[in-house]
């Protein structure tokens, strides 16, 4: 096997394991209590990240065996094998988790079916398309992969970082495609935004109607990200690292609110 292919299989299959990891922990925490708000919003970034590295995997190809398998996992079916609604969240993430460990079979080479080419090129997401800087929105897309798979990894520190400095180039853009006129009726301070606080740009993005109130939930660690220069020195929880991830989201959706 090609030693590119064979890199890129490993990585795949170590990515998997964070997801399948991560999946046997929300399952759990749904299962003791399907209301939890918090579980609820880490299930929905679970399943948009098991989306997209399955959608990877698929080659881009919703007829995919696999992409296939993942679009039945959020339908329950009736006896008669009709799909219908009101699959349980826990149900849903333990089918979701089932995909996931066919892919790993499928990499591993350990079932009957084709073996999943790692090295075909899906169609690039399109996460960042309400980027206005062009140039910048290739850049956010590979920080943010690297974001995702830091975080499965474990090294909460750098997937932090990270996804911080995702946060602050796409409402940094934001600010300036408003322009500095618009911005100074929302109270903004004068000089350049370049020159502005990563608190400041959140802040002045809220008044503005950029970006609604998720920010607030930003854990402290996240609003001093400048100040940790050596991510690998930084000490940060999973659950700061996570929330700081699940931040990011709700303000991509403020910024895209088609998507």
């Amino acid at each position: 096997m090609d030693e590119s292919l064979r890199a890129q299989i490993e990585t795949y299959l170590s990515h998997l394991d964070g997801l399948i990891r991560r999946g046997l922990q929300l399952r759990d925490e749904l299962a003791t209590d399907p209301a939890n708000g918090s579980a609820m919003a880490a299930t929905r970034a679970w399943q948009e990240d098991c989306g997209v590295t399955i959608n990877q995997l698929s080659g881009g190809s919703k007829a995919h065996w696999l992409a296939r398998s993942f679009s039945e996992g959020f339908l329950m079916r009736s006896e008669q094998g009709h799909a219908v609604e009101g699959a349980a969240p826990a149900d849903i993430v333990k089918r979701l988790i089932d995909v996931l460990e066919q892919a790993v079979a499928s990499l591993s080479g350990t079932d009957d079916r084709a073996v999943i080419s790692a090295s075909s090129q899906a169609p690039p997401p399109h996460r960042f398309d309400f980027v206005h800087n062009i140039e910048l929105r290739p850049v956010v897309e590979q920080a943010y992969i690297d974001s995702r798979l830091a975080l499965e990894q474990g090294d909460y520190g750098p997937a932090l970082l990270t996804t911080c400095g995702i946060l602050e180039a796409i409402v940094t853009d934001a600010l300036e495609y408003k322009g500095p006129v618009a911005l100074a009726s929302s109270g903004a301070p004068t000089g350049k935004i370049a020159d502005w606080s990563f608190d400041t740009r959140l802040a002045v993005a809220e008044k503005a109607g950029l970006i609604r109130s998720g920010c607030a939930r930003l854990p402290d660690v996240a609003r001093r990200y400048r100040d940790h220069g050596d991510s690998q020195k930084t000490t940060v929880s999973e659950r700061d690292a996570r929330r700081t991830g699940q931040v990011l989201h709700v303000v991509m959706r403020d910024l895209d609110p088609g998507r």
